[in-house]
């Protein structure tokens, strides 16, 4: 089940089938996908991409109705190019369908513009009322997501530092080659490393990057 508030009026009646565009870079999920929109009359597949610089390329030449949109691709990643898309068509109404459930990555993608935000394991009821629903006008978000997000809305938010410095951590590094790939001394690495400590309410740099990567804000 979904939560849904309005975001405009549905339109009139249906008079053509809705216009679908598939980002992933898994070819697998793609044909997935697919399959599942092909068994329905009122929607269409008009094309899809791998990544994001080819998901820009292909709504600008398809322009279609729903864009369903993963996030961790190669290059250029969903919410940069949701990002990039809505910038160029405002009206755009893309579904970002992803494995990850972090608020924060949530937060990100419907920032960017994104119109719900959907993750793959969910029933292909759930997908198919998505698109129906994001047509008509309506914003959609689990409702464990959007308790999360909710949950961490008043939260003082990692900057871009602190986050490169917390997902250098995640792949192992230690402070001194923290330091040096980011350019900054150890001591400016350890005051981030505090600062991290108490916006995210853990003691140490394992339980950092464990909420960190379950919340979305970093990958590893």
């Amino acid at each position: 089940m979904l939560v849904s508030r309005d975001r405009s009026p549905a339109g009139g009646s249906q008079s053509r089938p809705i216009r679908i565009l598939i980002v992933d870079d898994h070819p697998v999920l793609r044909e997935g996908v697919s399959a599942v929109i092909r068994t329905q009359a009122d929607l269409l597949l008009v094309g899809d991409a791998f990544d994001g610089q080819s998901a820009i390329k292909a709504f600008r030449e398809l322009e279609p109705d729903i864009t369903l949109m993963d996030l961790r691709m190669p290059g250029l990643d969903g919410v940069e190019a949701t990002a990039a898309i809505r910038r160029e068509f405002p009206a755009a109404r893309i579904i970002v369908l992803t494995t990850f459930s972090g608020d924060a990555l949530a937060t990100r993608a419907l920032q960017a513009g994104a119109s719900a935000y959907l993750l793959k394991a969910s029933p292909s009821d759930e997908l198919l009322s998505a698109i129906r629903a994001v047509h008509a006008g309506r914003q959609l978000v689990p409702p464990e997501i959007a308790s999360d997000m909710a949950e961490h809305a008043i939260d003082d938010p990692l900057t871009l530092r602190e986050i490169d410095v917390l997902q250098l951590v995640g792949e192992g590094n230690g402070n001194k080659d923290i330091a040096r790939k980011l350019g900054v001394s150890e001591h400016t690495v350890k005051a981030r490393m505090k600062s991290i400590f108490l916006k995210l309410d853990v003691v140490d740099r394992a339980q950092a990057v464990v909420r960190a990567a379950r919340r979305g804000i970093i990958d590893i």
